[in-house]
């Protein structure tokens, strides 16, 4: 079967469950494991990432706006791969291509291939998710194997928690302020701690810094969407706002790389709960590191 996967969670499963070796073409976002990097990439942005969160933020809402969308497809590339298999996601029209955008496109390719999309919240439905790409790959099984390894890891995790669970806030991006929701909070739990600005399955929302003076957080977790442990502290470096320069000089302050570890609903989510549990314990580790208020 020929699987092209327009997300990096997606890309992640199907590497997981071991066939990466159907993967054909991925979306420009994918970027582990490093044996797809080879591959074909079926999906662009005008985004320049390389840009403050807040320039992001601004080129997303214009895009909106211009109803431009956000990530788009490349059509003749998809045409030349000739998927038999698809797998989208119906969660993040910023994070990845949505899937009605898909399912028209597809109507253009001859055969049409079989269309998958995710939609994980919490860690049951990454599980799912995990299940239904196993099913169209027919490698079941595996996912079951997949799937108790991670429980299992998990299962660790909540034996070794910290004796005092702290009250933990996410920041997902930060200019605007998002906290960080869907699956998140039980990453938290996993790890030891109560996540006191959202729940399981929630939606990320938009806060103010000073409403999170009232929630009363212990340790603040800054795990930026789709940014790296460098990339985030260099934001952060720059935060300009009084009431957040506060707030965050007064706690406790990870970075843990969202990019990998808590902005895609696959398998490392796992390695993500890993890297909560490090900071709430006070242990630095790849892809997690303290960080304090600069001066």
């Amino acid at each position: 079967m020929r699987v092209v996967t327009l997300l990096p969670a997606a890309t992640e499963i199907v590497a997981a469950l071991g066939a990466g070796d159907r993967l054909v073409g991925i979306s420009h976002e994918c970027d582990f494991p490093e044996s797809v990097s080879h591959l074909p990439r079926v999906t662009a942005t005008p985004i320049d990432s390389s840009r403050p969160g807040a320039a992001i933020d601004a080129q997303v809402l214009a895009l909106r706006q211009a109803g431009r969308p956000v990530i788009a497809i490349d059509t003749d590339q998809l045409r030349r791969l000739a998927p038999e298999l698809i797998v989208t996601q119906g969660l993040c029209e910023v994070c990845a291509v949505s899937d009605g955008e898909v399912h028209r496109l597809s109507r253009v390719l001859s055969p049409a291939p079989q269309i998958l999309s995710l939609n994980a919240r919490t860690l049951a439905g990454v599980w799912d998710d995990i299940r239904c790409v196993a099913t169209a790959l027919g490698r079941q099984s595996q996912a079951e194997h997949l799937i108790g390894r991670l429980e299992g890891r998990l299962a660790r995790l909540q034996a070794s928690q910290p004796p005092v669970r702290p009250r933990v806030v996410c920041v997902e991006w930060l200019e605007p302020l998002y906290l960080a929701g869907h699956w998140v909070p039980e990453q938290l739990a996993a790890a030891g701690a109560e996540d006191v600005g959202a729940q399981p399955g929630s939606h990320s929302t938009r806060w103010e810094w000073e409403d999170l003076l009232p929630l009363r957080p212990d340790v603040v977790v800054i795990a930026l969407c789709g940014f790296g442990v460098e990339r985030a502290k260099g934001e952060l470096d720059a935060l300009q706002h009084d009431v957040a320069l506060r707030l965050l000089a007064d706690k406790p302050v990870w970075i843990v790389d969202g990019n990998a570890y808590t902005s895609r609903p696959g398998p490392r989510i796992v390695d993500g709960a890993e890297r909560l549990q490090a900071a709430l314990l006070g242990r630095e580790m790849p892809g997690l590191a303290r960080w304090t208020v600069p001066g």
